[in-house]
């Protein structure tokens, strides 16, 4: 195996890592780790301090992700001979890839209000709170898309 192949394996490699840490995250977050939370210690402060414990530690591995996506995804987006920049949409490749990038943007945006916006806005508790889950599930929507949209990236790239 050349070099420029052992590279971008491990380029491929710690692009899926840092995804499937934020995504992955998020999936266990909410469909596992806040239902049992609240199943078990109720809607009181006990589970908003464990929640907010959690969103702490995981939002360093997240910001980690996010720089270390951006960073992998330029080094594989340059492989391809298919990719004709970072919003092209001259061929399916392209447009799926700018597809995902609009999705991962908005993603970062919802990370963003999430950990910082939201202690900002002038709101009682229980909507911050609210807005804070909802914000939570967007994202993970959009996780979701991001996943059909790199297996679709991936079926394209030549």
């Amino acid at each position: 195996m050349a070099n420029k192949d052992i590279v971008f394996a491990l380029v491929v490699f710690l692009h899926d890592l840092f995804t499937a840490v934020w995504i992955g995250g998020l999936l266990t977050l909410t469909l596992s780790v806040l239902p049992s939370a609240k199943a078990v210690l109720g809607t009181g402060p006990q589970t908003k301090a464990l929640m907010k414990a959690i969103q702490q530690r995981l939002s360093i591995l997240v910001y980690a992700s996010i720089a270390g996506l951006i960073v992998t995804g330029v080094l594989q987006a340059n492989r391809s001979d298919e990719f004709n920049g970072l919003v092209a949409v001259d061929n399916d490749y392209s447009l799926v890839l700018t597809l995902k990038h609009v999705l991962v943007i908005a993603m970062v945006l919802v990370t963003l209000i999430r950990s910082w916006g939201l202690n900002r806005l002038k709101l009682a508790a229980p909507a911050k709170e609210k807005l804070s889950i909802r914000l939570l599930f967007a994202n993970l929507a959009l996780g979701v898309g991001v996943l059909l949209l790199s297996g679709f990236s991936a079926a394209l790239a030549t």
